[in-house]
């Protein structure tokens, strides 16, 4: 088994979790099948969700880090991880993505704590959005807990934070709001002062390749890139890329039903790096 802790942890670390910006979830086939997978190559536990016995939390240090629900089938959806960003209204950020031409494709409706609602942009890359309506019961994480950041692969990157920025409220200097930066070719979403996402260009929307389509990419912080590789191999996952960067190195895998992720021991990336 490998561990989640990376080998630095420095302030700026992007996290994700019931107090910060954003969440992630994997819909997946089979819920025992993805908890082994996702326990051996990251080292997380898991606790029985609120919605049901399809649905589970995935904790690390007794923090919960994503969801998974083995809904796939159910919904006729492709296997994914789909990050969920946080909104003031559910019903106001929907009404936005389909005025910006995107797409709701289920909700709003009643989402554990709050209500949530899964959608896509107008590129085509899924995401969700969810509003709390009841008071957190778990600790927030602590400030050197990274969870996960994110990267948007899309045809445009200024139009997707355009984009992005009117639905979240992104770069509007209200209280909470995330800021947005223009980095190189791309764009860097920072909130609360910890690297949440960054826009790349490139993505062709009609591509046959998954990795080449508009996408949102989870990144997952390991310890050890080469044990947690070795580990997903060992669990019915493979690889589809690894490489080296300046400040360590990753990995995009698959997990056994085909949900697409990478690892990474780099704790607060670099904009050029996520």
């Amino acid at each position: 088994m490998t561990g989640s802790r990376p080998r630095t942890a420095p302030p700026s670390a992007p996290l994700t979790g019931p107090s910060a910006p954003c969440w992630v979830n994997l819909m997946t086939r089979d819920l025992k099948s993805a908890q082994e997978f996702y326990t051996a190559t990251l080292g997380w536990t898991f606790r029985p969700g609120r919605l049901g016995q399809e649905f589970s939390v995935a904790r690390r240090d007794d923090v919960p880090v994503a969801g998974i629900a083995a809904m796939a089938t159910a919904f006729r959806v492709a296997v994914a991880w789909t990050p969920y960003f946080a909104v003031q209204n559910a019903d106001v950020a929907a009404s936005r993505i389909r005025e910006r031409s995107g797409t709701v494709a289920v909700g709003p409706l009643a989402l554990g704590k709050g209500r949530g609602a899964l959608a896509a942009d107008r590129d085509g890359a899924v995401f969700g959005i969810w509003e709390r309506t009841e008071a957190a019961t778990s600790p927030p994480a602590p400030d050197d807990h990274s969870n996960a950041w994110l990267e948007l692969r899309t045809r445009d990157a200024f139009d997707a934070a355009i984009f992005y920025g009117q639905v979240l409220d992104w770069a509007t200097g209200r209280p909470g709001a995330c800021e947005v930066s223009y980095e190189k070719d791309g764009v860097v979403v920072d909130c609360g002062g910890k690297r949440l996402a960054r826009i790349s260009s490139g993505a062709v929307e009609a591509a046959p390749d998954p990795l080449v389509r508009p996408h949102w990419q989870v990144h997952f912080p390991v310890a050890d890139v080469a044990a947690a590789v070795s580990a997903a191999r060992l669990h019915g996952g493979s690889v589809v890329e690894q490489r080296t960067l300046g400040q360590g190195a990753e990995a995009t895998l698959l997990d056994p039903d085909g949900g697409l992720f990478t690892i990474s021991d780099i704790r607060s990336p670099a904009a050029e790096d996520i």
